[in-house]
């Protein structure tokens, strides 16, 4: 009768730490759970957590001959298996040790307390070599079982007199060896469902800044002007839960969408307070209160704002700015967008500036093939970085620094030369997104012999090479090819050679690329026309690409760069 009412009253009391635990971790930033390089303040959080919980496993039990018959071991587990070693054994430190102090001369205290930071050991050790699998119920129910197994066994072993201890184990045993992996079981699966719901609300987002991102690209090439930021606002408060979007310059409002958009007009003086100072600082604000805002208009909306400063190089030149209301809150998560956005509209403000530099462009012949790039290349890599955010958000946030180290260099035309290894890094961005496309269709081998990286060389000069070589190449055969590009030195020159076993080319194709001196009318072949007249401008003719092509049987360009002294 005694097991019965006890059993009972152990599912109950994990029932209800099991809904404490819903309730604190739906609370507390659960996505960093199982992430290897937590910070030290974030183990310390989840050790007292679990720790507590471990606590009210204690005391969730009954009094059985001066001992306990408990439901730690739930908790202390969970914590091993989610938190890594360190934070399972502190949690089980915090645990045992409290049961020492409640009962310090218990004939059964310190078999109990070691076998709580032993479990909390044991399971962080394991869920190292477990891996994905530390996230499964039916491993965490193996593991407890197998946990008040042994704590059964140490209060058989430790505890004095050893008839006290063989009594009290046959009572509590059987409860606690099945309720505390029921338990533990419980308390995973919470975990795992709470975690994979912030991965699925956290990649919704990631999907909405990457179609706000694809929608937005182009309008503010033609620079920052009332028509550019109306359209760019209207595609963001389409996509997002904000009361409104507002765009400014450094003195009026270009466009305001969404509440308040009867005092806040587009072409009038900036109104708020708040933005005059970000403007002013340069620094991105989170205001959540009226005052802070600083609108002087009694009946304004808001009362709360994201503002981020729109920068072009290193100067200010808007704001880009969110608004909450009292039906529309605003969070971290969207402060974090309004970043990330203007950091992308600051790419596409340095690309309209690199337009209008002539006198560059007329040095370094990269207007062209920019325009062949930045549009289809970043459309195509968004929408591969979005397939990937729903199956691996890990890759899609890989591909997403490669994708903004690409664009940066790519969009960086103040560079005469640079080291030989700026050029390969910009090479291997590439290779990334487009390996993410296309898979095992790609095979690039780069071979480059020693004393070769600082050697200086003009921007995009391979890399164009290399695109041509998979666009144009390798994946005109479906099952793809490779691209073999060699590096070395010789005779005070740097040869590089990029080879293909891809469609190849006709020699008419071959000899129009050597004939062609201007590349404006040109839609196709640009990466090396290109290519051979920077060349041929800033080394000489004898520095022109070398070609040899047949159809169907690839493609192999080579060409010397001499080593100039030139600031890098």
């Amino acid at each position: 009768m005694l097991d019965t009412l006890l059993i009972l009253n152990l599912v109950k009391h994990a029932g209800f730490i099991v809904t404490a635990a819903f309730i604190l971790l739906a609370i507390y930033p659960v996505q960093k759970f199982g992430i290897e390089k937590k910070s030290y303040l974030n183990k310390i959080i989840l050790m007292c957590l679990f720790g507590f919980f471990g606590i009210l496993g204690t005391y969730s039990g009954n009094q059985i001959f001066d001992s306990f018959a408990n439901l730690r071991a739930m908790s202390i587990i969970t914590a091993g298996l989610y938190g890594g070693p360190l934070v399972g054994s502190g949690a089980g430190l915090i645990a045992g040790l409290h049961r020492i102090i409640i009962d310090p001369w218990g004939f059964s205290t310190l078999p109990c307390a070691m076998a709580t930071f032993l479990e909390g050991v044991f399971a962080g050790f394991l869920s190292r070599r477990l891996g994905r699998f530390n996230r499964d119920w039916e491993m965490a129910a193996i593991i407890c079982f197998i946990g008040e197994c042994i704590h059964m066994g140490m209060v058989l072993a430790m505890s004095r007199p050893y008839s006290d201890a063989v009594a009290l184990v046959r009572i509590i045993a059987v409860p606690m060896i099945f309720i505390n992996p029921i338990g533990a079981a419980l308390f995973i699966h919470l975990i795992k469902v709470l975690f994979e719901r912030r991965e699925e609300w956290e990649s919704i987002q990631a999907q909405n800044v990457l179609t706000i991102a694809t929608q937005t690209v182009g309008h503010f090439r033609a620079g920052l002007n009332i028509e550019s930021a109306k359209k760019t606002a209207e595609i963001i408060y389409s996509r997002l839960a904000v009361a409104a979007v507002a765009i400014t310059d450094n003195h009026i409002i270009l466009a305001h969408i969404g509440a308040g958009d009867d005092h806040h007009l587009a072409g009038e003086k900036i109104r708020t307070l708040a933005t005059r100072n970000v403007l002013l600082k340069g620094n991105s604000i989170f205001h959540t209160s009226r005052k802070q805002i600083g609108c002087n208009v009694s009946t304004c909306p808001f009362n709360s704002a994201i503002i981020v400063p729109l920068k072009k190089k290193n100067y200010i030149i808007g704001t880009l700015k969110f608004y909450g209301s009292q039906d529309i809150a605003l969070d971290k998560i969207k402060l974090n967008i309004a970043q990330g956005l203007t950091e992308l509209f600051s790419n596409q403000f340095e690309l309209e500036d690199i337009q209008t530099k002539e006198k560059l462009l007329a040095h370094t012949k990269i207007k062209h093939l920019q325009a062949q790039i930045n549009p289809h290349f970043l459309f195509n890599s968004l929408n591969t970085i979005a397939s990937f955010c729903r199956t691996n958000p890990q890759k899609a946030r890989d591909l997403i620094l490669d994708l903004s180290s690409y664009m940066r260099k790519n969009l960086d035309s103040s560079r005469g030369f640079v080291k030989l290894s700026d050029e390969l890094k910009q090479i291997k961005s590439y290779l990334a997104i487009e390996k993410a496309r296309f898979g095992d269709r790609i095979n690039v081998f780069i071979d480059v012999k020693k004393g070769c990286d600082d050697w200086p060389v003009p921007p995009l000069i391979i890399q164009p090479l290399v695109e041509n070589s998979i666009k144009h190449g390798i994946l005109s055969n479906e099952d793809g090819g490779k691209v073999e590009i060699k590096i070395f030195k010789k005779k005070n020159m740097l040869e590089v050679s990029i080879a293909d076993d891809g469609a190849g080319m006709l020699q008419e194709q071959i000899k129009a690329i050597f004939l062609l001196k201007d590349m404006e009318s040109q839609k196709e072949g640009v990466g090396l026309i290109n290519t051979n007249l920077r060349l041929e401008q800033i080394y000489g003719p004898q520095h022109r690409l070398t070609i040899k092509s047949d159809p169907g049987k690839g493609t192999f360009i080579t060409f010397k760069v001499p080593k100039i002294s030139f600031e890098i």
